[in-house]
């Protein structure tokens, strides 16, 4: 079922594939300078200082790790909804930083946003005239899956994209 799911922090994260696993990093790939200096959020989680320029370093990593697993296809998808859950954890949380990590697995892209708020995002209705206000509804009409894992400190807010079988 599509939409929010919030639970609680038992659940096991699945094992992400280093993107240099999906594939290999070139040195002169713009990707892999992005992802040496910042960190792989496929292969472990990025932390991000919780200010609005953090969005775009944060859709850099997305970007250059979608590019790596061969999915440009997806990549305005990935860009927008990465932007939406992270302007959220920066607007709404107060915290300092927050986490970026994605993972991959048979015919499923996962991105994930933590950030230390145990205070849940509201999907709220949008009205043409809205000027904000959308962001979770964008990300729960553009994925195929969203959610929030309540963790003991905070919580993990995601969404899933559906993509071709390797």
């Amino acid at each position: 079922m599509k939409g929010m799911a919030a639970r609680g922090g038992s659940e096991q994260p699945q094992r992400a594939e280093p993107a240099a696993a999906v594939a290999p990093l070139v040195a002169d790939d713009p990707a892999a300078g992005v992802l040496d200096l910042l960190g792989d959020p496929s292969a472990r989680e990025v932390h991000l200082t919780s200010r609005p320029e953090s969005a775009s370093t944060a859709r850099r990593l997305a970007l250059s790790v979608i590019r790596l697993w061969g999915l440009a296809v997806h990549a305005d998808t990935v860009e927008l909804l990465v932007s939406e859950l992270v302007g959220n954890a920066v607007r709404h949380t107060g915290a300092r930083t927050f986490g970026l990590r994605m993972q991959r697995r048979r015919g499923w892209i996962r991105i994930e946003v933590r950030d230390p708020s145990r205070a849940l995002p509201c999907l709220l209705p949008v009205r043409e005239m809205d000027t904000s206000g959308r962001g979770l509804f964008l990300v729960d009409t553009l994925s195929d899956r969203w959610g929030v894992d309540l963790q003991p400190r905070g919580k993990t807010t995601w969404f899933e994209l559906r993509v071709p079988e390797r």
